[in-house]
């Protein structure tokens, strides 16, 4: 987990789509930019959640993000950005309680119960397994 730069929640790194980037593959830059996180991601995504993110002037603007699961490999010690977020690591069930979204905690509490058996995360596992 990291926190937001804006507020200091918890959250999933996450960000915009980036033009002629896989949404997966642009979920794995916004890890690695924001958490220093690399790894094996999925390419379906684990499920979506809406938030109303905070612009610089202070108006709000309705979020809808697609969460992408990664089994992170290596966490990088010097990242783009160390400086401005605060990275922890915590099981999922007490993740699930730090977020302020319902619907990534729901996500989060999905993982925790049978992470094998949730499609998108059973076959993230296993080629974890193997590489291991």
């Amino acid at each position: 987990m990291i926190t937001s730069r804006d507020t200091g929640r918890w959250v999933v790194p996450k960000g915009w789509t980036m033009k002629g980037v896989r949404p997966w593959a642009a979920a794995a830059i916004e890890a690695l930019e924001e958490a220093g996180a690399k790894g094996h991601i999925a390419k379906d995504v684990l499920g979506t959640y809406s938030y109303d993110k905070r612009l610089d002037d202070g108006d709000t603007v309705s979020c809808e993000v697609d969460v992408y699961p990664m089994i992170v490999e290596k966490l990088k010690s010097d990242w783009k950005e160390r400086d401005e977020r605060v990275r922890r690591w915590f099981g999922v069930e007490k993740a699930a309680d730090l977020v302020d979204e319902d619907e990534l905690a729901d996500l989060l509490k999905l993982l925790a119960r049978k992470p094998k058996k949730v499609p998108v995360a059973g076959p993230l596992l296993k080629k974890a397994d193997k590489a291991a």
